[in-house]
C-alpha cells in the first residue's frame, strides 16, 4: 500500500469542513464498485448485493451496470468528471453537473481512463469525441440503476450517514481540526500539518488556502479524493457503520434475542462469516482487533456454530449447520 500526503497550511486548518449530508454521485459510483468487483467485497454489504443483483436483472440492467463498473474501475484511476466537486445530495444535481462536463475535460479523463485497460471498450472513444448521445447513455444508465437499488435504500443511508456527520461534528466541537482528522479512519495518519493516508497509488496533494471537504460515504470502503489535484478539494472517507447493515423492515424480533444471548458484536460475527471469511476481514468488519475477533471466532467455534479451516497462509471461519441452523429467519 502506498501513500497520499495532503499537505495543509494554516489557513486550509481553519477550512476544514463537513458535508452536509451524504453525496449522491459518490455513493453510486462506490456502489458500482461494490457490486462489481467481488474481490473488493465487504460482508456489510451482502444483503443489499442480493437483493441488488435481484433487482437489476428483474429490470433487465445488467447492461447498464456493466457500463457503470466499465467507467469506475476497482483501480488507481477512475474520471473525476462523475463525482463533481462539492456536494450533491440530489441524483439529479448530480448528474446534471455530469452531462455538462466540457468535451475537452471529458476526451482528457476518458483517455486516461482507457489508457489503464488492456483492452478499452470500444464505446470509450466515442464518449471520449464528446458524442452526446453516448454521455446521455451513461445518464440514463445510472439513473436506471439507481432506481433500481440505491433509491429503496435512501432513507436508511440517510440516516447512517447523518449519524457519522453527527458523531464527527462532535469531534470537531471538543477537539477541534485535529481530533476530527486525526480519528477520521484507521487508513488515516495525521501530524499536523500532513495528513498521511494508505492509498493505491503515490500521490501528494496541496490544499494552498483551498480548505478541505469531508464527505463521508456507507458505500466507502477507503479514504478517497479526487485524483486531479487542481479541482475543489475533498477527502471522501467511510462512514462508522455497524457490522451488518439490517435490512430487514421488521427489525428481526429473533435476531434481537439472539444479541441478547450471544451479545451484539458476537452475533454480528456470527452473521458475517456465512462464506468463510479471514480474521483480518472479521476484525475489520466488527471494527474491533484481530485478537478480539479471534476471540470471538474461538467462542462460536466452541458452542459448534463456526468452523475454522487453513488455505495456505489464511485461516477462514465459516458458519456450521448449526450455526446456520440458529441463525434461520434472521439474515436480509
Amino acid at each position: 500500500m502506498k501513500t497520499l500526503r495532503i499537505n495543509f497550511s494554516h489557513e486550509d486548518l481553519t477550512r476544514v469542513r463537513l458535508a452536509d449530508g451524504y453525496d449522491a454521485m459518490w455513493e453510486l459510483v462506490l456502489s458500482v464498485q461494490q457490486l462489481s468487483f467481488p474481490g473488493e467485497h465487504v460482508p456489510y454489504f451482502a444483503g443489499w448485493r442480493r437483493r441488488a443483483v435481484r433487482a437489476l436483472t428483474a429490470r433487465g440492467l445488467e447492461g447498464s451496470l456493466r457500463r457503470l463498473a466499465q467507467l469506475v474501475p476497482m483501480g488507481p484511476y477512475f474520471p473525476d468528471f462523475l463525482t463533481p466537486s462539492g456536494q450533491r445530495s440530489s441524483l439529479g444535481d448530480g448528474l446534471e453537473m455530469v452531462l455538462g462536463t466540457p468535451v475537452r475535460r471529458v476526451r482528457a479523463e476518458v483517455s486516461e481512463l482507457a489508457a489503464t485497460f488492456r483492452r478499452p471498450p470500444t464505446w470509450f472513444n466515442a464518449l471520449a469525441h464528446g458524442e452526446a448521445g453516448v454521455l446521455n447513455q451513461v445518464g440514463d444508465a445510472a439513473f436506471g440503476y439507481h432506481d433500481a437499488v440505491l433509491a429503496p435504500y435512501e432513507q436508511p443511508l440517510t440516516t447512517i450517514v447523518r449519524g457519522d456527520l453527527a458523531e464527527r461534528s462532535r469531534a470537531l466541537a471538543a477537539g477541534g481540526v485535529d481530533r476530527l482528522l486525526s480519528g477520521l479512519h484507521p487508513s488515516v495518519r495525521w501530524e499536523s500539518p500532513i495528513m498521511s493516508v494508505d492509498y493505491p497509488v503515490e500521490a501528494e496533494l496541496h490544499l494552498n488556502g483551498r480548505g478541505l471537504l469531508l464527505i463521508p460515504a456507507l458505500f466507502g470502503v477507503q479514504v478517497i479524493t479526487l485524483a486531479d489535484g487542481d479541482l475543489s478539494p475533498v477527502l471522501v472517507y467511510p462512514v462508522s457503520r455497524p457490522p451488518v447493515w439490517d435490512l430487514s423492515q421488521d427489525h428481526d424480533d429473533h435476531l434481537r434475542a439472539l444479541s441478547e444471548l450471544l451479545g451484539p458484536t458476537r452475533t454480528a460475527a456470527l452473521q458475517l462469516v456465512a462464506s468463510g471469511v479471514t480474521t483480518t476481514a472479521l476484525a475489520s468488519a466488527l471494527g474491533v482487533s484481530a485478537s478480539a475477533a479471534s476471540r470471538h471466532a474461538t467462542a462460536l467455534r466452541g458452542a459448534g456454530l463456526v468452523r475454522t479451516i487453513r488455505q495456505g497462509q489464511r485461516v477462514l471461519h465459516s458458519r456450521t449447520g448449526l450455526g446456520d441452523a440458529l441463525l434461520a429467519g434472521s439474515t436480509g
